[in-house]
């Protein structure tokens, strides 16, 4: 049987319970994404089945074991703001928490364990849950992420109950920045049940700029448990004229989780946006962005940096798509991979008919520090218009050998070469991020990473 007929049985058996524990903007579009999902297969890369954008990742596989949906809401046993502290020292944030698809709350920042009122938010500005503001989400919802187009999206669509909605109105800036904490958690009453093999967890996040807004969005993924999970996300981000987005999502799981992110963007005249994905400890993690300047003048700047090992799989996937004229787009991906690790990244820049001016450079780069790891790299222009400045480029690649023996001649161990050469080579994507608070926290975290150490917070008791 195939892996999408059991979730087409489970939501045909347990709809009434869907949506009597959802709210009605959600509810409007989940039949139609029903629908979408029985028209289309989730991708396989078995031959004569392979799609092109999930050529290198087989969601047949991800998504064939019988995995366990909290559907029925019950309470999720922790308290984040006492289990959990992912500061980053020197960055004023306001600290808010997803716990498994659901916002848990915010208005608090965490001190010596404790929670301390942090600054409110500027005016209009809105953080919360997506049953809250139906108004908003019924604008917005679902209105990027197309069920018709990908099987993850619509199987998201219909089985999320619950996410994350951040406004921001015309002509505000945020000051601080918002940092999201996802926690994944097994609900207690799963934990003996025939579900207790792994969860699955639907998280949606909305985004909306209005004209001229302004906001830094921190996205840090964690496991609560030692268990399975597999985690559908689907981010859609609005940005109107004028507008700026930084959104940064960092990703320090566990080897048992599954990860399968997709992110729609649409930018308006002149705006902004700062797409930064870092994976410094996974499973099998597959990103998907979708990113359309649909606006005069738009520009979007796309940064990634994986670091993987042992067993684990990292696939990036990128679109962006220039539909209006004088737009700009840069895109600078790195992975370095150790061990039997793999590595994917697809990019594809599309030049529609009419936007002249376009000026865009895709440039992805990878190190392969052992012969048993794997990187497949794809790089692509599609262009249809005659006054353009497009270039994309990829390489791969192992340690320097005549560095490493530089190195070596002057008393460096083999060990810590090899360390200051992976540093040196992932660094120039870490230093694009504009947060410097952010930017010091992860040289630490990746030079903690190639060390092999643990890289928990201080304080926090869910890394162990």
């Amino acid at each position: 049987m195939k892996s999408e007929q059991q979730y087409i049985d489970l939501y045909s058996q347990a709809r009434h319970t869907i949506f009597s524990h959802s709210p009605e903007a959600m509810n409007a579009v989940r039949d139609e994404a029903f629908e979408h999902f029985k028209a289309q297969p989730l991708p396989s890369i078995r031959k004569g089945a392979t799609q092109e954008r999930y050529k290198y990742t087989d969601m047949q596989a991800l998504f064939a074991p019988d995995y366990g949906l909290n559907l029925n809401r019950f309470d999720i046993p922790v308290d984040p703001y006492k289990a959990f502290r992912c500061d980053v020292p020197n960055l004023s944030t306001n600290l808010y928490f997803v716990v498994n698809d659901a916002f848990y709350g915010g208005g608090f920042k965490v001190e010596g364990g404790e929670r301390a009122t942090q600054a409110p938010l500027p005016q209009g500005v809105i953080v919360g849950s997506l049953r809250e503001h139906q108004d908003i989400v019924a604008k917005y919802y679902a209105k990027l992420a197309k069920t018709a187009d990908d099987a993850v999206t619509a199987l998201n669509t219909m089985l999320a109950q619950d996410g994350m909605l951040v406004y921001v109105p015309k002509n505000v800036k945020a000051d601080r920045a918002i940092q999201v904490i996802n926690i994944l958690k097994s609900p207690s009453t799963l934990q003996t049940s025939p579900f207790s093999g792994g969860l699955m967890v639907n998280r949606r996040v909305l985004i909306v700029l209005e004209e001229g807004a302004e906001i830094k969005m921190l996205f840090c993924d964690h496991s609560a448990d030692d268990s399975n999970f597999l985690t559908t996300q689907v981010i859609e981000a609005t940005v109107g004229d004028n507008a700026s987005l930084d959104l940064y999502c960092l990703e320090e799981t566990h080897n048992k989780n599954v990860r399968v992110s997709n992110v729609y963007i649409d930018q308006q005249r002149n705006s902004r946006v700062n797409h930064n994905v870092i994976t410094l400890h996974n499973g099998i993690t597959r990103n998907r962005l979708d990113l359309t300047l649909s606006g005069e003048g738009a520009e979007c700047s796309c940064y990634g940096c994986v670091i993987a090992d042992k067993q684990q799989h990292v696939d990036n996937n990128t679109l962006i798509t220039h539909h209006a004229t004088h737009c700009t787009s840069t895109e600078l991906y790195k992975y370095v991979l150790d061990e039997h690790s793999t590595g994917a990244f697809a990019g594809r820049v599309l030049v529609e008919h009419g936007a002249q001016k376009t000026v865009s450079q895709m440039t992805n780069q990878n190190l392969c520090a052992t012969r048993e790891a794997r990187m497949y790299t794809q790089p692509m222009l599609e262009i249809y218009a005659d006054d353009v400045k497009c270039a994309h480029g990829s390489t791969v690649g192992q340690l320097n050998d005549a560095a490493l023996f530089y190195m070596r001649q002057r008393g460096i161990s083999l060990a810590e070469a090899r360390l200051l050469l992976q540093n040196a080579f992932i660094n120039e994507v870490i230093d694009k991020m504009e947060l410097q608070p952010l930017r010091d926290r992860l040289h630490y975290l990746v030079e903690k990473r190639f060390r092999g150490e643990l890289n928990k917070c201080a304080g926090c008791k869910l890394c162990r």
